[in-house]
């Protein structure tokens, strides 16, 4: 990837968690632009205005209502609506016998009274709440990144140590990724506590899934012939992402890979096979909602859909991963729970998943609640694909160590083509499905080249394997 790739990748991971940018943190992008990627000002000017950020400060609806987002991580709706009411009518009231006299902040009584209204709206709505939430803390974080030590000001005489020049150098960028995974989970209610298994070696941006047994499959009422019977399997350990494939990291992926593009015309009928998938590995609806090589504005940390099973067991590859058996998805989403029907547990609502078209849309990754293992939308968001060929009576004659429905599924991305007919797994469920559909245990398949709005994937990592690339 070339320097000025990597800023943009940067500039849309920032963007993907809020959309406006603090003075203070637009000059510490410029800085590092210069700094760290060659960049002229001018051009990371450029990069920066075409992404859509607006330089400016976010109106804090905590600052409006007299509120901090400590006072409510930890409270029930019940607790936070009483508060935010209370916070409201106060200051509401306050205003209302100010009369006419002007504001401080030069607002109008009356527009004063429209922003204490949209406050205590969008603080009482779960959903607006974690929103509005998470661009908050994002800045915070990332302002304390905008003027590291190298980038200040020194004495011309005096000039730095290398040595520490080269302790700072991992700055805004390196940590961008990390802290939008931290605000988005500062912004979730924790109902249970999380218990993530640790392991010193594991890749960033993955959890370590423990080896051990697991009871695969359902027998409840709800459940479909295809998931009978419930049996014990036995799964070694490996790695999985914690966050579906963004768009983002996709199109890091083409940039690399261009023969993986989406063809310039739709249905690839002139394409050049150089520069585009192959129309063996598609259905015509790859990468529908991209404009070629760039995805929708405001996408990036959202779940890459429209993509084949070709394509995400090629992406997986190119990482250094594959794609997770049917049996290792499964055991991952329960997270050691083997009775509850979700991954989040025995209920399900839209507070803890995207899904029966509550929002509309594929929504940012990492928005809602993890499973105890620290995996984010193993239910709603988008299906999964998996490996396995789908056999609707594979758990009739179980096979109980590291079951796999195709073991030529194993060999490489790029001896992969099958018979278009044969179908693949999916798992958990996607923003357009029913919740009978997230069930942990629910299977789902489609043929190996259809790409749908509800379609995505993550990758997991054999333990003993090393990564070839990072995204």
């Amino acid at each position: 990837m070339s320097k000025r790739e990597e800023f943009i990748t940067a500039i849309n991971i920032i963007k993907a968690a809020s959309q406006t940018i603090t003075p203070e943190l637009h000059k510490g992008l410029l800085q590092q632009a210069v700094q760290e990627h060659e960049l002229t000002i001018n051009e990371a000017t450029d990069i920066i205005n075409r992404s859509g950020l607006v330089v400016g400060e976010k109106v804090n609806y905590f600052q409006v209502l007299g509120l901090t987002i400590a006072e409510i991580e930890n409270q029930n709706e019940d607790t936070i609506a009483k508060r935010v009411d209370a916070a409201h009518n106060e200051r509401y009231t306050a205003s209302l016998r100010a009369g006419g006299l002007p504001r401080k902040d030069g607002r109008t009584q009356e527009q004063w009274h429209t922003l204490l209204n949209c406050a205590r709206d969008t603080l009482k709505d779960a959903h607006k709440r974690r929103e509005h939430i998470t661009p908050i803390l994002f800045q915070e974080d990332l302002s304390k990144l905008a003027t590291p030590a190298i980038l200040t000001k020194t004495d011309k005489n005096q000039p730095q140590n290398p040595k520490n020049i080269n302790r700072q150098r991992t700055t805004l960028f390196s940590t961008a990724r990390a802290t939008t995974q931290k605000t988005t989970r500062a912004t979730v209610p924790q109902n249970e506590s999380v218990q993530i298994p640790t392991n010193p070696n594991t890749p960033q941006g993955m959890v370590l899934i423990p080896e051990g047994n697991f009871q695969m499959g359902s027998n409840g009422e709800n459940a479909d012939e295809s998931e009978k019977p419930v049996h014990t399997v036995y799964v070694d350990a490996f790695y999985m992402d914690e966050h579906l494939v963004t768009n983002a990291q996709f199109l890091t992926f083409i940039n690399a890979n261009p023969q993986w593009g989406k063809p310039p015309d739709w249905f690839g009928i002139k394409r050049n096979r150089k520069t585009a998938i192959s129309k063996r590995y598609h259905d015509g609806d790859y990468l529908k909602h991209w404009d070629e090589k760039s995805y929708p504005q405001d996408k990036a940390n959202h779940p890459v859909t429209w993509v084949s099973w070709y394509a995400a067991r090629a992406y997986a590859e190119w990482v250094g991963k594959r794609l997770p058996t049917e049996a290792e998805w499964e055991k991952a989403a329960r997270a050691g729970k083997n009775a509850n029907e979700y991954p989040c547990g025995n209920a399900i609502n839209n507070a803890k998943a995207n899904y029966n078209c509550n929002v509309g849309d594929t929504t940012p990754v990492g928005q809602y609640q993890a499973n105890s293992y620290g995996l984010y939308d193993m239910a709603g968001n988008v299906w999964e694909w998996c490996l396995d060929v789908y056999n609707p009576r594979f758990y009739t004659n179980p096979i109980h160590r590291n079951p796999i429905a195709d073991v030529n599924s194993l060999g490489t991305a790029n001896n992969q083509v099958t018979a278009n007919t044969i179908q693949r797994v999916l798992r958990g469920g996607s923003w357009l499905d029913a919740a009978q559909l997230l069930r942990t245990a629910y299977r789902y398949k489609n043929t190996p080249t259809r790409t749908l709005a509800g379609i995505g994937f993550r990758c997991v990592k054999n333990i003993d394997v090393q990564h070839n690339h990072s995204l």
